[in-house]
């Protein structure tokens, strides 16, 4: 959306009736930037990183980049959507807009639903004046950002490590794989890393590492035309036999057969 505009920000309000009318909403894809939707009326249903998740308004969800999406049903829809591409972005809210991911859908209260609405109106109107529009996006996507803020703030000691964990393991996941080298970057022991994270996710270290590089496999095997060896080496295994292995054990299929599914 954002670079078919020119500039790397796409922001509109849209009345959908049918979602045939919106080419290639139904066919899994990426944006070039930074998605803040806000659903201001209907239903809509989404899948988003191979996870189906619904919105009913009056609702906001954040989608990163990376994220593979496609909408899988919808009932009248009005839509208030911003994308906007890295270089537009403040920088000190990329990071934290990285750690949002996954990012479920956030229900609005009515108050909420008129500020963030009268938001859009007005940064829509300033679609022409340069700077002011470019602040006037990316206090939308503070808003959000807050929003989001409520939900995700950490409070115990394994809530700030866990996430400094998982910050860590988007940076270096196609590079370290072993548990260690997350819990020397973060000066802690493995076990006590492994306590932390198993205390707020349920699972180990190892399992997250195994999972967001298969996320990342998932999204390659859909998105690109990059065989399954190629991903294999993108993902930092020169061993092609054992990744497939891996691919097929955590899915319960085989890396060729995820690609093909209908």
């Amino acid at each position: 959306m954002a670079t078919e505009f020119g500039r790397g920000i796409a922001i509109e309000r849209m009345v959908i009736d049918d979602l045939k009318d919106f080419q290639g909403s139904q066919d899994a894809h990426r944006h070039d930037g930074h998605s803040f939707f806000l659903l201001e009326q209907g239903t809509v249903q989404l899948e988003i990183d191979f996870q189906s998740c619904t919105l009913t308004a009056p609702a906001v969800i954040y989608i990163h980049p990376d994220q593979v999406h496609f909408t899988l049903n919808s009932e009248a829809l009005i839509v208030n959507s911003l994308v906007m591409t890295d270089e537009f972005v403040r920088p000190e809210y990329l990071n934290s807009l990285g750690e949002l991911v996954p990012a479920p859908p956030i229900a609005l209260r009515p108050g909420q639903l008129l500020l963030i609405l009268e938001m859009f109106a007005l940064t829509i109107k300033l679609q022409t004046t340069g700077r002011a529009f470019i602040d006037s996006c990316n206090a939308i996507a503070a808003w959000v950002m807050d929003q989001y803020a409520g939900t995700t703030e950490p409070h115990s000691r394994f809530e700030v490590i866990n996430r400094s964990f998982r910050k860590l393991l988007e940076q270096h996941y196609r590079t370290d794989k072993r548990p260690a080298a997350y819990a020397e970057k973060l000066h802690l022991s493995v076990p006590y890393l492994n306590e932390c994270v198993k205390n707020v996710t349920g699972y180990p270290v190892s399992h997250h590492i195994r999972q967001r590089v298969i996320l990342e496999a998932k999204r390659l095997l859909y998105h690109t035309p990059l065989s399954v060896k190629e991903i294999s080496a993108l993902l930092g295994y020169d061993d092609y036999p054992y990744f497939s292995r891996l691919f097929t054990k955590m899915t319960g299929q085989s890396a060729l057969a995820f690609r093909n599914r209908d």
